[in-house]
Protein backbone atom coordinates (compact mmCIF):
# COMPACT_ATOMS: atom_id res chain seq x y z
CA UNK A 1 0.00 0.00 0.00
CA UNK A 2 1.21 3.47 -0.81
CA UNK A 3 0.06 4.73 2.60
CA UNK A 4 2.39 2.21 4.24
CA UNK A 5 5.20 3.44 2.06
CA UNK A 6 4.79 7.03 3.22
CA UNK A 7 4.61 5.93 6.86
CA UNK A 8 8.20 4.75 6.45
CA UNK A 9 10.23 7.61 7.97
CA UNK A 10 13.41 6.55 6.19
CA UNK A 11 11.69 6.53 2.80
CA UNK A 12 10.35 10.04 3.40
CA UNK A 13 13.87 11.24 4.31
CA UNK A 14 15.28 9.55 1.20
CA UNK A 15 12.57 11.12 -0.97
CA UNK A 16 13.13 14.60 0.47
CA UNK A 17 16.91 14.33 0.16
CA UNK A 18 16.79 12.93 -3.36
CA UNK A 19 14.38 15.70 -4.43
CA UNK A 20 16.70 18.41 -3.11
CA UNK A 21 19.72 16.70 -4.64
CA UNK A 22 18.05 16.46 -8.04
CA UNK A 23 17.13 20.14 -7.89
CA UNK A 24 20.75 20.99 -7.16
CA UNK A 25 22.02 18.71 -9.92
CA UNK A 26 19.63 19.93 -12.64
CA UNK A 27 20.04 23.58 -11.72
CA UNK A 28 23.83 23.20 -11.88
CA UNK A 29 23.54 21.80 -15.41
CA UNK A 30 22.32 25.27 -16.44
CA UNK A 31 24.24 27.38 -13.94
CA UNK A 32 27.74 26.13 -14.78
CA UNK A 33 27.46 26.70 -18.57
CA UNK A 34 25.93 30.15 -17.97
CA UNK A 35 28.70 30.85 -15.45
CA UNK A 36 31.24 30.09 -18.19
CA UNK A 37 29.50 32.16 -20.86
CA UNK A 38 28.41 35.20 -18.83
CA UNK A 39 31.20 35.47 -16.28
CA UNK A 40 34.20 33.98 -18.10
CA UNK A 41 33.24 34.87 -21.71
CA UNK A 42 33.64 31.25 -22.82
CA UNK A 43 33.21 30.51 -26.52
CA UNK A 44 31.20 27.70 -28.14
CA UNK A 45 34.16 25.31 -28.19
CA UNK A 46 34.99 25.95 -24.54
CA UNK A 47 31.35 25.48 -23.60
CA UNK A 48 31.32 22.14 -25.40
CA UNK A 49 34.41 21.06 -23.48
CA UNK A 50 32.77 22.09 -20.19
CA UNK A 51 29.68 19.97 -20.93
CA UNK A 52 31.77 17.01 -22.02
CA UNK A 53 33.92 17.19 -18.88
CA UNK A 54 30.77 17.11 -16.74
CA UNK A 55 29.46 14.02 -18.60
CA UNK A 56 32.72 12.07 -18.78
CA UNK A 57 32.41 10.62 -15.22
CA UNK A 58 29.41 8.54 -16.38
CA UNK A 59 31.71 6.61 -18.70
CA UNK A 60 34.75 6.57 -16.42
CA UNK A 61 33.25 5.92 -12.99
CA UNK A 62 29.86 4.16 -13.28
CA UNK A 63 31.24 0.63 -12.82
CA UNK A 64 33.44 1.70 -9.91
CA UNK A 65 30.46 3.46 -8.34
CA UNK A 66 28.45 0.26 -8.47
CA UNK A 67 31.16 -1.71 -6.70
CA UNK A 68 31.54 0.94 -3.99
CA UNK A 69 27.77 1.14 -3.44
CA UNK A 70 27.67 -2.61 -2.82
CA UNK A 71 30.52 -2.29 -0.28
CA UNK A 72 29.16 0.63 1.74
CA UNK A 73 25.93 1.85 3.27
CA UNK A 74 24.10 3.90 0.66
CA UNK A 75 23.29 6.49 3.32
CA UNK A 76 27.00 7.10 3.89
CA UNK A 77 27.76 7.50 0.19
CA UNK A 78 24.83 9.83 -0.43
CA UNK A 79 25.76 12.04 2.51
CA UNK A 80 29.40 12.25 1.41
CA UNK A 81 28.53 13.03 -2.22
CA UNK A 82 26.04 15.71 -1.15
CA UNK A 83 28.68 17.32 1.04
CA UNK A 84 31.26 17.18 -1.74
CA UNK A 85 28.99 18.77 -4.33
CA UNK A 86 27.91 21.49 -1.91
CA UNK A 87 31.56 22.32 -1.16
CA UNK A 88 32.60 22.31 -4.82
CA UNK A 89 29.80 24.63 -5.94
CA UNK A 90 30.14 26.77 -2.84
CA UNK A 91 33.85 27.24 -3.54
CA UNK A 92 33.04 28.16 -7.16
CA UNK A 93 30.49 30.71 -5.97
CA UNK A 94 32.94 32.35 -3.55
CA UNK A 95 35.72 32.41 -6.15
CA UNK A 96 33.32 33.89 -8.70
CA UNK A 97 32.22 36.64 -6.35
CA UNK A 98 35.88 37.47 -5.66
CA UNK A 99 36.67 37.45 -9.39
CA UNK A 100 39.37 34.79 -9.14
CA UNK A 101 37.62 31.84 -10.82
CA UNK A 102 38.99 30.86 -14.23
CA UNK A 103 37.81 28.31 -16.78
CA UNK A 104 40.29 25.58 -15.71
CA UNK A 105 38.95 25.74 -12.16
CA UNK A 106 35.37 25.64 -13.47
CA UNK A 107 36.24 22.51 -15.45
CA UNK A 108 37.47 20.91 -12.21
CA UNK A 109 34.21 21.85 -10.50
CA UNK A 110 32.13 20.43 -13.38
CA UNK A 111 34.07 17.15 -13.28
CA UNK A 112 33.80 16.91 -9.49
CA UNK A 113 30.04 17.55 -9.49
CA UNK A 114 29.56 15.06 -12.33
CA UNK A 115 31.66 12.39 -10.64
CA UNK A 116 29.90 12.73 -7.28
CA UNK A 117 26.51 12.70 -9.03
CA UNK A 118 27.37 9.34 -10.60
CA UNK A 119 27.91 7.86 -7.12
CA UNK A 120 24.79 9.51 -5.67
CA UNK A 121 22.52 8.32 -8.50
CA UNK A 122 23.64 4.71 -8.19
CA UNK A 123 23.41 4.86 -4.38
CA UNK A 124 19.88 6.22 -4.20
CA UNK A 125 18.62 3.56 -6.61
CA UNK A 126 20.17 0.81 -4.47
CA UNK A 127 19.01 2.41 -1.22
CA UNK A 128 15.33 2.04 -2.07
CA UNK A 129 15.68 -1.76 -2.11
CA UNK A 130 17.33 -1.64 1.32
CA UNK A 131 14.72 0.64 2.90
CA UNK A 132 11.34 -0.62 1.63
CA UNK A 133 9.67 -3.96 1.02
CA UNK A 134 10.07 -5.38 -2.47
CA UNK A 135 6.31 -5.23 -2.93
CA UNK A 136 6.54 -1.44 -2.61
CA UNK A 137 9.32 -0.93 -5.19
CA UNK A 138 7.08 0.20 -8.04
CA UNK A 139 5.32 2.82 -5.90
CA UNK A 140 8.60 3.86 -4.32
CA UNK A 141 10.26 4.29 -7.71
CA UNK A 142 7.19 6.19 -8.92
CA UNK A 143 7.56 8.67 -6.05
CA UNK A 144 11.31 9.09 -6.50
CA UNK A 145 11.11 9.43 -10.28
CA UNK A 146 8.21 11.85 -9.93
CA UNK A 147 10.34 14.13 -7.78
CA UNK A 148 13.21 13.77 -10.26
CA UNK A 149 10.85 14.83 -13.05
CA UNK A 150 9.77 17.86 -11.05
CA UNK A 151 13.44 18.72 -10.55
CA UNK A 152 14.03 18.42 -14.29
CA UNK A 153 11.33 21.06 -14.78
CA UNK A 154 12.11 23.37 -11.89
CA UNK A 155 15.89 23.00 -11.58
CA UNK A 156 16.96 24.48 -14.95
CA UNK A 157 14.27 27.16 -14.76
CA UNK A 158 15.35 28.17 -11.25
CA UNK A 159 19.03 28.16 -12.16
CA UNK A 160 18.45 30.27 -15.26
CA UNK A 161 16.24 32.71 -13.38
CA UNK A 162 18.78 33.19 -10.59
CA UNK A 163 21.57 33.80 -13.10
CA UNK A 164 19.40 36.39 -14.89
CA UNK A 165 18.03 38.16 -11.81
CA UNK A 166 21.04 37.94 -9.50
CA UNK A 167 24.34 36.56 -10.83
CA UNK A 168 26.02 33.30 -11.84
CA UNK A 169 27.98 33.00 -8.55
CA UNK A 170 24.79 33.44 -6.51
CA UNK A 171 23.06 30.83 -8.68
CA UNK A 172 25.94 28.43 -8.04
CA UNK A 173 25.53 29.07 -4.32
CA UNK A 174 21.83 28.19 -4.58
CA UNK A 175 22.71 24.84 -6.18
CA UNK A 176 25.13 24.23 -3.32
CA UNK A 177 22.32 24.99 -0.87
CA UNK A 178 20.14 22.27 -2.42
CA UNK A 179 22.90 19.71 -1.92
CA UNK A 180 23.23 20.89 1.68
CA UNK A 181 19.50 20.35 2.22
CA UNK A 182 19.81 16.85 0.79
CA UNK A 183 22.73 16.19 3.14
CA UNK A 184 20.63 17.23 6.15
CA UNK A 185 17.69 15.03 5.14
CA UNK A 186 19.56 11.87 4.19
CA UNK A 187 21.82 11.92 7.23
CA UNK A 188 18.67 11.52 9.36
CA UNK A 189 18.01 8.07 7.89
CA UNK A 190 18.27 5.76 10.87
CA UNK A 191 21.63 4.19 11.53
CA UNK A 192 20.30 0.82 12.66
CA UNK A 193 21.68 -1.82 10.35
CA UNK A 194 18.32 -3.62 10.18
CA UNK A 195 16.79 -0.58 8.41
CA UNK A 196 19.38 -0.75 5.63
CA UNK A 197 20.29 -4.35 5.07
CA UNK A 198 23.79 -3.87 3.72
CA UNK A 199 25.28 -7.11 2.36
CA UNK A 200 27.78 -8.49 4.83
CA UNK A 201 31.43 -7.72 4.07
CA UNK A 202 34.25 -10.10 4.82
CA UNK A 203 37.32 -9.03 6.72
CA UNK A 204 39.17 -8.89 3.38
CA UNK A 205 36.69 -7.73 0.74
CA UNK A 206 37.35 -8.87 -2.85
CA UNK A 207 39.28 -6.67 -5.21
CA UNK A 208 37.17 -3.99 -6.84
CA UNK A 209 37.86 -5.35 -10.32
CA UNK A 210 36.53 -8.73 -9.23
CA UNK A 211 33.38 -7.06 -7.92
CA UNK A 212 32.92 -5.14 -11.17
CA UNK A 213 33.36 -8.39 -13.12
CA UNK A 214 30.77 -10.07 -10.90
CA UNK A 215 28.22 -7.36 -11.71
CA UNK A 216 28.97 -7.53 -15.44
CA UNK A 217 28.70 -11.32 -15.42
CA UNK A 218 25.40 -11.24 -13.54
CA UNK A 219 23.83 -8.82 -16.05
CA UNK A 220 25.20 -10.78 -19.02
CA UNK A 221 23.86 -14.06 -17.63
CA UNK A 222 20.36 -12.83 -16.77
CA UNK A 223 18.23 -12.61 -19.93
CA UNK A 224 15.79 -9.88 -18.75
CA UNK A 225 18.59 -7.73 -17.32
CA UNK A 226 20.74 -8.29 -20.39
CA UNK A 227 17.83 -7.13 -22.52
CA UNK A 228 17.32 -4.06 -20.31
CA UNK A 229 21.01 -3.26 -20.77
CA UNK A 230 20.90 -3.64 -24.56
CA UNK A 231 17.63 -1.74 -24.89
CA UNK A 232 18.97 1.08 -22.73
CA UNK A 233 22.13 1.28 -24.81
CA UNK A 234 20.15 1.38 -28.07
CA UNK A 235 17.82 4.06 -26.75
CA UNK A 236 20.48 6.32 -25.23
CA UNK A 237 22.71 6.13 -28.30
CA UNK A 238 19.86 6.97 -30.69
CA UNK A 239 18.34 9.58 -28.38
CA UNK A 240 21.66 11.41 -28.10
CA UNK A 241 21.79 11.56 -31.90
CA UNK A 242 18.17 12.75 -32.01
CA UNK A 243 18.77 15.55 -29.52
CA UNK A 244 21.85 16.81 -31.35
CA UNK A 245 19.87 17.12 -34.59
CA UNK A 246 16.72 18.27 -32.78
CA UNK A 247 18.46 21.28 -31.26
CA UNK A 248 19.63 22.26 -34.75
CA UNK A 249 16.29 21.55 -36.41
CA UNK A 250 14.15 23.71 -34.14
CA UNK A 251 15.92 27.06 -34.63
CA UNK A 252 17.23 26.53 -38.17
CA UNK A 253 14.41 24.71 -39.96
CA UNK A 254 11.41 25.76 -37.88
CA UNK A 255 12.85 29.23 -37.12
CA UNK A 256 11.96 29.07 -33.43
CA UNK A 257 13.40 31.50 -30.89
CA UNK A 258 15.41 30.35 -27.88
CA UNK A 259 12.38 30.93 -25.66
CA UNK A 260 10.18 28.81 -27.92
CA UNK A 261 12.76 26.01 -27.96
CA UNK A 262 12.89 26.05 -24.16
CA UNK A 263 9.09 26.00 -23.96
CA UNK A 264 8.88 23.01 -26.28
CA UNK A 265 11.49 21.05 -24.34
CA UNK A 266 9.85 21.91 -21.00
CA UNK A 267 6.74 19.93 -21.97
CA UNK A 268 8.74 16.76 -21.30
CA UNK A 269 8.67 17.51 -17.56
CA UNK A 270 4.86 17.54 -16.99
CA UNK A 271 4.65 14.45 -19.16
CA UNK A 272 7.21 12.70 -16.97
CA UNK A 273 5.18 13.57 -13.87
CA UNK A 274 2.14 11.93 -15.43
CA UNK A 275 4.24 8.94 -16.44
CA UNK A 276 5.42 8.49 -12.85
CA UNK A 277 1.82 8.42 -11.65
CA UNK A 278 0.81 5.91 -14.34
CA UNK A 279 3.78 3.69 -13.45
CA UNK A 280 2.37 3.20 -9.95
CA UNK A 281 -0.76 1.54 -11.37
CA UNK A 282 -0.55 0.33 -14.96
CA UNK A 283 2.03 -2.50 -14.58
CA UNK A 284 -0.01 -4.06 -11.79
CA UNK A 285 -3.14 -3.90 -13.94
CA UNK A 286 -1.92 -4.85 -17.42
CA UNK A 287 1.39 -6.57 -16.73
CA UNK A 288 4.92 -5.20 -16.65
CA UNK A 289 5.88 -6.61 -20.06
CA UNK A 290 2.88 -5.21 -21.92
CA UNK A 291 3.39 -1.78 -20.34
CA UNK A 292 7.12 -1.74 -21.12
CA UNK A 293 6.79 -2.56 -24.81
CA UNK A 294 3.71 -0.47 -25.58
CA UNK A 295 4.98 2.58 -23.68
CA UNK A 296 8.38 2.37 -25.39
CA UNK A 297 6.77 2.18 -28.83
CA UNK A 298 4.55 5.20 -28.14
CA UNK A 299 7.20 7.28 -26.40
CA UNK A 300 9.98 6.63 -28.90
CA UNK A 301 7.80 6.52 -31.98
CA UNK A 302 6.30 9.97 -31.45
CA UNK A 303 9.56 11.58 -32.59
CA UNK A 304 8.96 10.21 -36.10
CA UNK A 305 6.39 12.98 -36.55
CA UNK A 306 8.85 15.80 -35.88
CA UNK A 307 10.67 15.81 -39.28
CA UNK A 308 7.31 16.33 -41.02
CA UNK A 309 6.60 19.61 -39.20
CA UNK A 310 6.35 22.78 -41.32
CA UNK A 311 4.72 26.14 -40.93
CA UNK A 312 4.68 29.07 -38.58
CA UNK A 313 5.45 28.89 -34.84
CA UNK A 314 1.71 29.10 -34.17
CA UNK A 315 1.44 25.66 -35.79
CA UNK A 316 4.74 24.02 -34.89
CA UNK A 317 5.00 25.00 -31.22
CA UNK A 318 1.70 23.28 -30.15
CA UNK A 319 2.75 20.21 -32.13
CA UNK A 320 6.15 20.14 -30.44
CA UNK A 321 4.54 20.57 -27.03
CA UNK A 322 2.36 17.54 -27.74
CA UNK A 323 5.31 15.47 -28.99
CA UNK A 324 7.45 16.23 -25.95
CA UNK A 325 4.57 15.68 -23.54
CA UNK A 326 3.86 12.24 -25.04
CA UNK A 327 7.57 11.41 -25.01
CA UNK A 328 7.90 12.49 -21.38
CA UNK A 329 4.83 10.52 -20.30
CA UNK A 330 5.65 7.18 -21.87
CA UNK A 331 9.40 7.54 -21.50
CA UNK A 332 9.01 7.95 -17.75
CA UNK A 333 6.57 5.06 -17.62
CA UNK A 334 9.28 2.91 -19.19
CA UNK A 335 11.98 4.27 -16.84
CA UNK A 336 10.07 3.51 -13.64
CA UNK A 337 8.92 0.08 -14.80
CA UNK A 338 12.40 -0.90 -15.95
CA UNK A 339 13.85 0.22 -12.63
CA UNK A 340 11.36 -1.94 -10.73
CA UNK A 341 12.19 -4.93 -12.97
CA UNK A 342 15.90 -4.41 -12.42
CA UNK A 343 15.62 -3.99 -8.66
CA UNK A 344 13.31 -6.97 -8.22
CA UNK A 345 15.45 -9.26 -10.40
CA UNK A 346 18.71 -8.43 -8.61
CA UNK A 347 19.97 -9.79 -5.28
CA UNK A 348 20.55 -7.12 -2.66
CA UNK A 349 24.32 -7.61 -2.68
CA UNK A 350 24.47 -6.74 -6.40
CA UNK A 351 22.05 -3.80 -6.58
CA UNK A 352 24.70 -1.13 -6.97
CA UNK A 353 26.77 -2.99 -9.54
CA UNK A 354 23.79 -3.93 -11.70
CA UNK A 355 22.48 -0.34 -11.69
CA UNK A 356 25.95 0.93 -12.56
CA UNK A 357 26.43 -1.63 -15.34
CA UNK A 358 23.19 -0.60 -17.02
CA UNK A 359 24.02 3.09 -16.57
CA UNK A 360 27.47 2.49 -18.03
CA UNK A 361 26.18 0.60 -21.06
CA UNK A 362 23.42 3.10 -21.74
CA UNK A 363 24.65 6.56 -20.83
CA UNK A 364 28.23 5.71 -21.72
CA UNK A 365 27.28 5.70 -25.40
CA UNK A 366 25.72 9.17 -25.38
CA UNK A 367 28.89 11.02 -26.52
CA UNK A 368 29.12 8.71 -29.55
CA UNK A 369 25.45 9.21 -30.34
CA UNK A 370 25.88 12.98 -30.16
CA UNK A 371 28.82 12.80 -32.56
CA UNK A 372 26.81 10.63 -34.94
CA UNK A 373 23.91 13.09 -34.86
CA UNK A 374 26.19 15.96 -35.79
CA UNK A 375 27.78 13.94 -38.59
CA UNK A 376 24.41 12.92 -40.03
CA UNK A 377 23.09 16.49 -39.87
CA UNK A 378 26.08 17.73 -41.88
CA UNK A 379 25.93 14.90 -44.41
CA UNK A 380 22.17 14.45 -44.94
CA UNK A 381 20.51 17.58 -43.57
CA UNK A 382 18.46 17.91 -40.41
CA UNK A 383 15.12 16.47 -41.58
CA UNK A 384 16.52 13.25 -43.02
CA UNK A 385 18.99 12.69 -40.20
CA UNK A 386 16.31 13.39 -37.58
CA UNK A 387 14.06 10.77 -39.20
CA UNK A 388 16.88 8.20 -39.28
CA UNK A 389 17.91 8.84 -35.67
CA UNK A 390 14.28 8.73 -34.46
CA UNK A 391 13.77 5.43 -36.27
CA UNK A 392 16.84 4.11 -34.47
CA UNK A 393 15.12 4.74 -31.13
CA UNK A 394 12.56 2.04 -32.04
CA UNK A 395 15.29 -0.59 -31.78
CA UNK A 396 14.85 -0.37 -28.00
CA UNK A 397 11.19 -1.53 -27.86
CA UNK A 398 11.95 -4.10 -30.58
CA UNK A 399 14.62 -5.68 -28.38
CA UNK A 400 12.21 -5.77 -25.44
CA UNK A 401 9.36 -7.22 -27.52
CA UNK A 402 11.56 -10.12 -28.69
CA UNK A 403 12.75 -10.98 -25.17
CA UNK A 404 11.25 -12.49 -22.00
CA UNK A 405 10.67 -8.92 -20.77
CA UNK A 406 7.56 -8.76 -22.94
CA UNK A 407 6.07 -11.72 -21.08
CA UNK A 408 6.44 -10.31 -17.56
CA UNK A 409 3.10 -10.34 -15.75
CA UNK A 410 1.49 -8.29 -13.03
CA UNK A 411 3.83 -9.65 -10.34
CA UNK A 412 7.57 -9.59 -10.83
CA UNK A 413 9.65 -12.68 -10.00
CA UNK A 414 12.03 -12.50 -7.06
CA UNK A 415 15.79 -12.88 -7.55
CA UNK A 416 17.39 -16.24 -6.77
CA UNK A 417 17.50 -17.00 -3.07
CA UNK A 418 14.67 -14.66 -2.00
CA UNK A 419 10.93 -14.96 -1.60
CA UNK A 420 8.64 -13.23 -4.05
CA UNK A 421 6.77 -10.23 -2.68
CA UNK A 422 3.14 -10.56 -1.90
CA UNK A 423 0.85 -9.54 -4.76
Amino acid sequence: MSSGLWRNDDFRRLWAGQTASQLGEHSSLVVLPLFAVLTLDAGAGQLGVLRAVGQTPILLLSLFAGAWVDRWRTRTLMVLTDAGRALALGAAAVAGLLGVLGLPALLVVAFAVGALSVFFDVAYQASLVRLVDRGQLVRGNSALEGSRSAAQIGGPALGGALVSVLSAPVAAASSAAFFALSFLSIRRIRREREREAVPARSARPPRIWRQIHEGLRFVAGDVPLRTVCLASAAFQFSFAAVMTVYLLFLPRDLHLSGTAVGLALAATGPGALLGSLLAARLPGRFGHGAVLVSAAVLGDGVFLFVPALHGTPAVTIPALLAVNFVFGTFGQLVNVTVMAVRQTSTPDKLQGRVAATINFAGLGLTPLGSLLGGFLAEAWGTRTSLLVAAAGMLLSPALMALSPLARLGRTLPAPPGTQAPAA
